[in-house]
């Protein structure tokens, strides 16, 4: 994929004076800007194509999402980068819309660049269009739809929405209701304002397809129980220790040696060992604690077989090899304290669920589920299936932007119909109140305006119909009055493509959502207007 190059170097110090110079470095800012917007305007809507990045090291990455594209586009221009961190920002504000925010941001940079060429000055250009941007979103509200968190319908449909425009489309059916019930069940639908995403844990396992993802209440572990013949592995009424110390014999320094001479030093050497990992073994049985998760070690084995026998014989069933960085989210989820020492081991460390068990989900391969969770921090695991990493890494992200929808959900409360109808009703009313601005800002809200037809436009585009017909009807709908009017993408008994109420297609976007682009996009654009010299510092 093409990237975007730096301006021509000016030696330390220097600056273009005058006009002319002035002119020049806007038009190089907006074509470097315009070129990434350009760079993933082919990724947008339930037709997009798909982008293959290869990375330096080979590795290889299948998506159509506009922030990971760019992320991994290698950008010099500054103001190429800051259309990076535009989509940046608005996966952080809303976690969807990345695409649209950036391809929104080229538009107005080609309305600027028509109005600059006209002679109008850059600042009247970006005060203008903060204008119109507050003007946006008081029209974006009146056009929104209230909801309820309890009303799962509605929620269904924002998600759907969301993923009909991923690689994974065809399994919306499986991860809308995922998304859904992640979400509603780490928060109280009558006090929430804002979700914690870290709430949600996604675990990704190879094997089998994208339709056996699956929520698990609780937790889940892609290793299965280490015990050896006879040990447990189903405990209900679990004690659950997280033990960040090894059981297992203690080893010498690197740099020391323990030198034996005869059968009975090895015989002695053999009873200690045994007798030291009894005594850690009965003491975690004495705390109550029934099933054990022990973190990974780089050191040494975190549990012998030794231990392993004697665990097995008190019943204890043990899942080692956990991962450091998934220790505060375990020990939230049960409620339990990480116990660094065996002296620290007792009762009131240990977590606590309904059942812990073994369960194989193919063949010989298995994992571990804790369900039964009833902690006053409620968290949820999610385990994500795909056929191979490619597939578990694009599902991975289309379901976090399905979450993300269902969050912007939770924070504003409003649905806007999709399919360009929401872009088509801004530009008509914009456009409409320009004509009661006198001067340059009524020129200026005009081409602001008219920026938000390249939504529709390139949905058309990118779905292979006629882009020029179908938003000349989408715009004579919207000037009737048919605010949800927006481009379908499903076949009916005639064509594919045509102008239809959204609504009633269930192709809905968080209000949330649309507010944060035309925000962003508004304020890139005003920054990049006003930039008038490159200075490299000395």
């Amino acid at each position: 994929m093409s990237t975007t190059t730096a301006p021509k170097q000016h030696q330390k110090g220097e600056m273009k004076e005058g006009k002319e110079g002035e002119k020049n470095i806007r038009q190089t800012n907006i074509i470097a800007a315009k070129s990434v917007a350009d760079a993933v305007r082919t990724s947008l809507g339930p037709r997009g194509m798909d982008k293959m990045i290869i990375s330096p090291n080979g590795e290889t990455i299948i998506t159509n999402d506009g922030a990971t594209i760019l992320q991994q586009l290698k950008l010099q221009h500054p103001c190429a980068l800051m259309m990076s961190e535009l989509s940046k920002s608005q996966d952080i504000e809303a976690g969807d819309g990345t695409t649209t925010v950036t391809i929104l941001a080229g538009a107005m940079l080609s309305a600027a660049n028509i109005l600059l060429n006209k002679g109008v000055n850059p600042s009247v250009i970006a005060r203008a269009f903060h204008l119109s941007s507050a003007k946006s979103a008081e029209i974006l509200k009146e056009a929104s739809i209230p909801i309820e968190l309890t009303d799962r319908e509605s929620l269904l449909k924002a998600a759907n929405t969301s993923l009909n425009s991923k690689v994974v489309n065809q399994s919306s059916q499986t991860f809308a209701p995922i998304a859904v019930d992640s979400v509603m069940k780490v928060i109280d639908i009558n006090t929430a304002t804002n979700v914690d995403l870290r709430n949600i844990r996604i675990t990704k396992k190879i094997g089998g397809t994208i339709d056996d993802t699956e929520l698990i209440d609780g937790l889940v572990f892609l290793q299965k129980a280490s015990h050896v013949s006879g040990g447990p592995t189903h405990i209900e009424n679990a004690k659950i220790g997280v033990c960040q110390f090894c059981i297992s014999p203690p080893k010498t320094n690197m740099d020391g040696n323990v030198v034996i001479t005869d059968y009975a030093q090895m015989d002695k050497v053999l009873k200690e060992e045994r007798a030291y990992t009894l005594k850690l073994c009965r003491a975690i049985q004495k705390s109550g604690c029934n099933v054990l998760l022990i973190q990974k070690s780089i050191l040494r084995e975190g549990v012998s077989d030794l231990a392993l026998h004697f665990l097995a014989k008190l019943k204890i069933m043990v899942v080692k090899d956990i991962e450091r960085d998934d220790i505060e989210f375990i020990c939230k989820t049960i409620e339990a304290v990480p116990i660094a020492s065996i002296d620290g081991f007792t009762e009131d460390k240990l977590g606590h669920a309904e059942n812990v068990e073994e369960v194989s989900i193919e063949d010989e391969d298995k994992i571990v589920k804790i369900t039964g969770v009833k902690g006053t921090a409620p968290c949820v695991s999610v385990l994500v299936r795909g056929a191979n990493r490619l597939v578990l890494d694009e599902a991975e992200r289309s379901l976090h932007d399905a979450l993300c929808v269902v969050r912007s959900l939770v924070k504003c409360k409003y649905l806007c119909p999709g399919g360009g109808a929401m872009e088509m009703e801004l530009c008509c009313k914009l456009k409409q109140w320009a004509e009661t601005l006198k001067g340059e800002y009524g020129l200026c809200v005009k081409e602001y305006a008219e920026a938000f037809e390249i939504i529709p436009y390139t949905l058309a585009e990118n779905a292979g119909l006629n882009p020029m017909e179908l938003v000349t009807q989408l715009k004579l709908a919207h000037l009737n009055g048919e605010k949800n009017a927006g481009i379908s993408m499903r076949k009916d008994n005639k064509v594919q493509g045509s102008v239809d109420d959204m609504t009633s297609l269930n192709v809905v976007n968080p209000l949330l959502v649309f507010l944060s682009a035309v925000k962003l996009a508004t304020d890139t654009v005003a920054l990049i207007l006003k930039i008038d010299n490159i200075v490299v510092a000395r």
